[in-house]
């Protein structure tokens, strides 16, 4: 089939959400006449009268844009295309099992509207030999033949929340086929758009690809943390340890951390683990330590906090990381929930996260307290005025989960910890 790029081909994005809308909005942009497709309504009627802000860079006014000149339409089902692209989440169930239903109710979504020629790109991270012994045998149960009528491929997506608009173009990128003709054919359409490099490859090793991606970042923290509590125990600085172990030309390990957050680290290496569990030891164990970490940390905490009758605790930051909005998976609530559960009064600040209980005024958050817990470093933090936030807390103790402490300038009278040194 012959492909005329730009404003005549059609791409059909399923699942418009952290992923799929930046993607929908980028193709717009470069020319394509583009529908996104999401099943929940309320969401998708927001998104089109703009009453929904998005919180990543310069996707609002792409939104905007796209919508207006008609380039990106907006839907809650699907239509005819020439290209779909599967951007559904692939969530955990109760028992670190993956939940496959999303994704393969995006695929039998689409499966009235394919013709002959189509391509079909699997974006959403999904457990192994998913595209070859699922997706594929649900579309050529519908009479087609994989790698001569349907171009079916896995092409995971590898984005930093923040930057997705820019790594989506700038980050290379991996065409799993199931045959050799369906990679070339997507990476065909993928060079209209991506300016770094694109490497082809089978469904099976481009799944396999961006599990071991995300699990190898989550040993590393995993190995970090353990490090970080046994320096405790002997009582030395891990953060000394770390750094002069990181001089070797061979070393490089990441930070230890409260714990891992976000969609993917905390998911991914379980899609390994459901599937060859014997063989993934290392990596159930990594996931483990850094599941354990919230606990150890609010461990600590507390025995601070028995320090004081009935003490009153500000806690700053409750996203997975630094300078994000994102509260997936985030450790920093798992820490807030587990001292409210032991009965703490706790008041939450950040100054990224909208809604309920996330939207205390800064100052209100630590007026009369006795403790300022700082659990995620975003960079207002570090630029506060700690003279005047002491003036407000009563005996003040700041306790710092998010290694800012040497970058801010405390005032000579307030007790504050690193809790990763002690």
């Amino acid at each position: 089939m012959f492909f005329n790029w730009g404003v005549f081909m059609k791409i059909c994005v399923v699942g418009i959400g952290f992923i799929g809308l930046p993607t929908a909005c980028l193709l717009a942009s470069k020319g394509f006449h583009v529908l996104g497709v999401d099943i929940n309504e309320d969401y998708v009627n927001k998104l089109k009268t703009n009453r929904l802000k998005i919180e990543e860079k310069n996707i609002n006014d792409l939104l905007e844009k796209s919508l207006n000149d008609k380039s990106l339409t907006l839907d809650t089902k699907p239509s005819r295309a020439d290209i779909f692209i599967i951007c559904t989440p692939t969530p955990l169930d109760e028992n670190k099992k993956p939940d496959l239903s999303y994704l393969i109710e995006g695929i039998n979504s689409i499966l009235p509207y394919l013709n002959k020629g189509n391509m079909v790109i699997i974006e959403s991270t999904i457990p192994l030999k998913t595209t070859q012994e699922i997706i594929r045998p649900i579309i050529e149960a519908m009479g087609f033949q994989v790698g001569k009528d349907i171009y079916l491929a896995h092409c995971p997506e590898r984005v930093l929340p923040g930057e997705i608009l820019y790594e989506l173009v700038h980050n290379n990128r991996i065409i799993g086929g199931c045959t050799e003709n369906c990679s070339n054919k997507v990476k065909n359409f993928y060079e209209k758009f991506v300016k770094s490099e694109i490497h082809t490859t089978t469904a099976d090793i481009a799944e396999m690809v961006k599990l071991v991606e995300n699990s190898y970042r989550d040993v590393n923290i995993a190995l970090a943390n353990e490090l970080m509590i046994t320096c405790n125990k002997l009582g030395i600085d891990p953060y000394d340890v770390v750094s002069l172990a990181n001089k070797h030309p061979r070393v490089n390990l990441l930070d230890f951390s409260i714990g891992v957050g976000g969609h993917c680290l905390p998911v991914d290496p379980y899609f390994i683990i459901d599937s060859f569990p014997e063989t993934s030891k290392l990596l159930a164990t990594a996931r483990n330590i850094n599941n354990s970490m919230p606990k150890y940390i609010a461990s600590k905490i507390e025995r601070f906090l028995n320090q004081k009758n009935n003490p009153k605790i500000g806690v700053w930051g409750v996203s997975y990381k630094k300078n994000s909005s994102d509260i997936r998976n985030s450790p920093a609530l798992e820490i807030v929930n587990i001292l409210k559960d032991k009965g703490y009064c706790v008041n939450i600040y950040d100054p990224l996260v909208n809604g309920i209980n996330y939207d205390k005024i800064k100052y209100e958050s630590i007026m009369d307290s006795n403790f300022l817990i700082i659990l995620v470093g975003h960079d207002e933090f570090i630029e506060e005025d700690y003279e005047e936030i002491a003036s407000l807390m009563d005996s003040p103790i700041i306790l710092d989960g998010a290694n800012i402490l040497e970058k801010i300038n405390i005032p000579k009278n307030v007790e504050h910890y690193n809790l990763m040194k002690i």
